[in-house]
């Protein structure tokens, strides 16, 4: 009677893995994404992980700060790690709790913030990590008007 509610709390806190050691800033980039379909990044060359990074006008502290303020208007996000130029921010699904990781990081030259979402279990994420990062920037673009 007991063991299905013992395997679904197990499966079920199993779902969020352990916080990836190999996230941040490494020589100017994010971690590349790993050859599974789960994870996007604009600073990937290859066409299956690339997408855009997102614009900004401002100086970089304004920036993360807006950024900030987009991460907190979706649900069940947490802010782990926020510098003047760097992002970390952790989504956490509804059902099965699953963590995705999502960094920022700001090029002030070029006035972009690279942006690097990846699932910390499974191959595929049913483009999750994609869409998410299409409606941050829709929210980003929103807020900026």
């Amino acid at each position: 009677m007991y063991l299905p509610i013992i395997m679904l709390c197990i499966l079920v806190i199993g779902c969020s893995g352990v916080r990836p050691s190999h996230l941040g800033v490494k020589g100017g980039l994010l971690a590349p994404c790993p050859a599974t379909p789960n994870c996007v990044s604009s600073q990937s060359a290859d066409r299956d992980h690339a997408i855009s990074p997102l614009q900004y006008r401002d100086d970089t502290a304004d920036a993360i700060m807006e950024l900030k303020k987009v991460i907190r208007t979706m649900k069940r996000t947490e802010i782990v790690v926020a510098t003047d130029t760097y992002l970390h921010a952790e989504f956490t699904s509804a059902v099965f709790r699953f963590v995705d990781d999502v960094e920022f990081l700001c090029d002030d030259r070029a006035r972009l913030i690279h942006v690097r979402s990846a699932s910390r279990v499974g191959r595929s994420d049913s483009g999750v990590n994609r869409k998410r990062v299409e409606e941050i920037r829709a929210r980003w673009n929103a807020a900026r008007k």
